[in-house]
């Protein structure tokens, strides 16, 4: 039964859960993308959608999680009836499909790690470091298959004795890191520069209707709303705690590294960047291969300037390492709670994902265009995954939903009924508009003569190919799936609950 484990105390969930939403995309994306929509603006904006979007789904997700105490497959199948249990195999897929390509990123973390250690010209040429890397063919394939069997480690010694332990030492760590990096950078010559372009706003950016929009996927992404991770989680939180509070807590500490992560960058970024007579505003928006610009590229020829450039080189590389491990460490449970629930032992399941998610993640190590092929269609998924979530609780009542499973006894906080009305209209206007954008660069600016391809890296074809073939495969599997999780096709006691 999923209620014999739980996280021993709050400080440990809220700590896995911050391991959870704090990941690469908040070292190596966020600046790249406040830098391209305004600054100070962007930020604003990014915040308001932490609110509108974000937040209200870490809630639903805690939610499901902590009423059903099941993984997404059995959540949807006991919250609405055994019948829907293929959405929460579909976020299952989503969420594993970015996990295989996902540990290929802490792999390059960890290479780069490795490098910044004992190799000296690394510091002076990190861009033929890089392609002699990726081009090697064996080395990401290595340092894939160590991110992925260092997470499954810890994931199979279960959830006090593996998670709590790894993230009750690992996230003050990286807090601890983020904080260091943020103070030497604001100490530097000419930081000033870089704060002024972080924080003070082009107010005429939020006249641009696609600053919005990258504030609202940035703010999706980056907080794993609608992921089905914080679910898992919640499974082993215990009765007491507060599910309201938590979510805040989540999406507020995701958004306060994002912003120690720009105090770090930015004020280094101008300040060193004219020592090697590069403009500023280019090194930041330069994405690189696979969105690795900045982090694996810039970053490490910034740092060459700095007197201690080794120290905190290593430190960079080991705030990434480590944000990449507690992220991956969720994606892993959530796997491996769905086959718990199956019936399967934390041995045997942990054993199938290691060695599914190493064969399935090695077309991504070895090719970049399968790399950023999955993590545009798997990205994109996650929106669909969001609306599966916002489908249950339409479908389960709103109002119900609240009352019953949120606002419970010993709350510290409860949700008023403006809930409600982020749900029947404010998400799903979200959603829309948010995934009709994306189809929209493809068609007009990513795949404009092949948009409709299934086999174009960022096409709307292979979203649309690959989501058909996992929803045809989760609605043929729903009742063998939906037999073993929930018995006899009942709901248990979850009905039941008291309001």
């Amino acid at each position: 039964m999923a209620g014999k484990e739980y996280f021993s105390s709050r400080w440990s969930l809220i700590l896995a859960a911050l391991g959870m939403v704090v990941g690469t995309g908040n070292i190596w994306r966020f600046p790249r993308i406040v830098a391209r929509n305004g600054g100070g603006a962007f930020i604003i904006v990014w915040f308001l959608f932490l609110f509108l979007w974000s937040i209200p789904l870490l809630i639903i997700e805690f939610t499901m999680g902590k009423s059903t105490r099941k993984g997404s497959i059995g959540a949807f199948g006991t919250l609405l009836s055994p019948g829907y249990s293929w959405m929460g195999t579909f976020v299952f897929v989503c969420t594993a499909a970015i996990m295989f390509y996902y540990s290929v990123v802490m792999g390059w973390c960890l290479r780069f790690l490795y490098d910044s250690v004992i190799n000296a010209s690394f510091l002076t040429d990190p861009n033929s470091v890089w392609n002699s890397f990726v081009g090697s063919g064996w080395q990401p394939l290595l340092f894939h298959f160590i991110a992925i069997s260092t997470g499954s480690f810890i994931v199979f010694r279960g959830i006090k004795g593996g998670i709590e332990k790894a993230n009750n030492i690992l996230i003050p760590l990286l807090l601890i890191l983020l904080v260091i990096a943020a103070i030497r950078a604001l100490t530097l010559p000419g930081a000033a520069k870089g704060l002024d372009f972080f924080f003070a706003p082009d107010w005429r950016a939020l006249s641009r209707f696609n600053v919005w929009l990258d504030a609202l996927t940035q703010s999706a992404w980056s907080t794993g709303a609608g992921w089905g991770l914080i679910l898992t989680y919640a499974v082993y939180m215990r009765q007491k705690e507060d599910i309201v509070l938590n979510s805040f807590i989540a999406g507020l500490g995701n958004n306060a590294a994002s912003i120690l992560v720009g105090l770090s960058v930015f004020p280094a970024v101008f300040a060193l960047a004219p020592q090697l007579g590069l403009d500023p505003n280019q090194v930041v928006l330069t994405p690189g291969p696979a969105n690795t610009g900045l982090a694996f590229i810039w970053m490490p020829r910034l740092f060459a300037q700095m007197t201690g450039r080794h120290f905190f080189i290593v430190l960079f590389f080991l705030s990434l390492s480590i944000a990449a491990l507690t992220s991956l460490i969720a994606m892993l449970e959530l796997a491996v709670r769905n086959l718990l629930d199956l019936g399967f032992s934390r041995k045997k399941s942990i054993l199938f994902i290691w060695c599914f998610s190493f064969v399935l993640g090695t077309p991504s190590a070895l090719s970049l265009n399968f790399f950023n092929n999955q993590d545009w269609v798997w990205s994109l998924g996650l929106m669909v995954s969001g609306i599966f979530f916002i489908t249950a609780v339409l479908k389960y009542g709103p109002g119900k939903f609240r009352k019953i499973l949120i606002n419970i006894k010993d709350n510290d906080l409860n949700l008023g009924k403006w809930f409600e009305y982020f749900v029947i209209l404010v998400l799903p206007a979200e959603f829309i508009l948010l995934l009709g954008w994306w189809f929209y660069q493809s068609i007009v600016k990513f795949e404009p003569h092949g948009w409709w391809h299934p086999f174009r890296i960022y096409s709307v074809g292979t979203c649309l190919a690959q989501w058909g073939i996992v929803l045809i495969c989760a609605i043929l599997l729903n009742k063998i799936f939906a037999g073993r999780i929930i018995p006899g096709g009942k709901n248990e006691h979850f009905f039941k609950a008291q309001p």
